[in-house]
C-alpha cells in the first residue's frame, strides 16, 4: 500500500462538496442548492491507494469519485479571482457513504457526519501539482468495480466552478494550508461490497492519466454496527 500523501497526513479538514453535478442529482432524487453546499469529513477517514476499505456491520456503502483540491495557502474571505492562488494542486479521491445510515438521518434532519466519517471512507491518490493540470474543468474522472465502468464523467459538468467554491466556503470558515476540498461526484454512484476491487483515474481530454488509485473491499471486524 502506498503511502498517504504529505497533505493528508497534515491537512486539518476535508471539506466535500454535495450536489455539485446535475446527474448526480437527479439519480438521488436531490434538489438543485442555490448555492454550494458542503459538509466535512474527518482526516481520520483517509486511506492511501492500495489500501482495502472497511464497511462496517449492516452498511450499505456507496462509492462517489471525486475530484480534489489541495489547499495551499491559508486563506478565508477569498474572492474568485484570487482563489487560485491558494490551490497548491489536485488529488483523486473517493467519497464513500454509508447510504442506508445517510437515509435514515436525513429522514430525521440529523448530520451525516457518521455515514460519511467511517475511518477509511477517502481513498486518497497522490499529490498532483497545480502545474501538471491545464484546465481542472476538463478532466476526466472515471471508477471502476472489478473491472465493469459504474462512473465515467468530466469535471466540465460541475454546477459551480472552482473559484466559486473556494470563496463560499473561505466566506464561512478558514482553508487552511494542506486541507482537501471534494468537488462533487458524477452520476453512476453505486454499491461496493467485500471482496470487491475498485479502481478510478483521473486524465486529461486527450487521455493522458493524472492519477490513478485502487483499493480492496473488506468487511469491518468490530466496530459500529447498522441498526434499521
Amino acid at each position: 500500500m502506498a503511502a498517504v500523501s504529505s497533505f493528508a497526513r497534515h491537512g486539518k479538514k476535508i471539506v466535500a462538496i454535495g450536489r455539485n453535478y446535475a446527474e448526480h442529482i437527479k439519480e438521488l432524487s436531490n434538489t438543485t442548492p442555490k448555492e454550494p453546499f458542503f459538509f466535512l469529513k474527518p482526516t481520520t477517514s483517509y486511506l492511501a491507494s492500495g489500501g482495502k476499505v472497511e464497511i462496517p456491520r449492516g452498511i450499505i456503502c456507496h462509492h462517489e469519485v471525486e475530484l480534489g483540491l489541495v489547499i495551499g495557502k491559508t486563506g478565508r474571505d477569498i474572492s474568485q479571482a484570487n482563489a487560485d492562488s491558494h490551490i497548491a494542486g489536485y488529488a483523486l479521491a473517493v467519497d464513500l457513504t454509508a447510504r442506508n445510515l445517510q437515509e435514515q438521518v436525513k429522514s430525521k434532519g440529523l448530520p451525516w457526519s457518521a455515514a460519511k466519517g467511517f475511518d477509511t471512507f477517502t481513498p486518497i491518490g497522490s499529490f498532483i501539482p497545480k502545474s501538471d493540470v491545464k484546465d481542472p474543468h476538463n478532466l476526466k474522472l472515471w471508477l471502476k468495480v472489478n473491472g465493469a465502468f459504474k462512473q465515467n464523467g468530466t469535471t466540465s459538468d460541475m454546477i459551480f466552478r472552482i473559484p466559486r467554491l473556494i470563496e463560499h466556503i473561505s466566506s464561512i470558515m478558514t482553508l487552511e494550508e494542506g486541507d482537501l476540498v471534494l468537488t462533487g461526484t458524477p452520476s453512476g454512484v453505486g454499491p461496493i461490497v467485500a471482496g470487491d476491487e475498485v479502481e478510478c483515474a483521473l486524465s486529461e481530454e486527450e487521455g493522458k492519466d493524472l492519477a490513478v488509485l485502487n483499493f480492496s473491499v473488506v468487511d469491518r471486524q468490530g466496530g459500529y454496527m447498522f441498526k434499521a
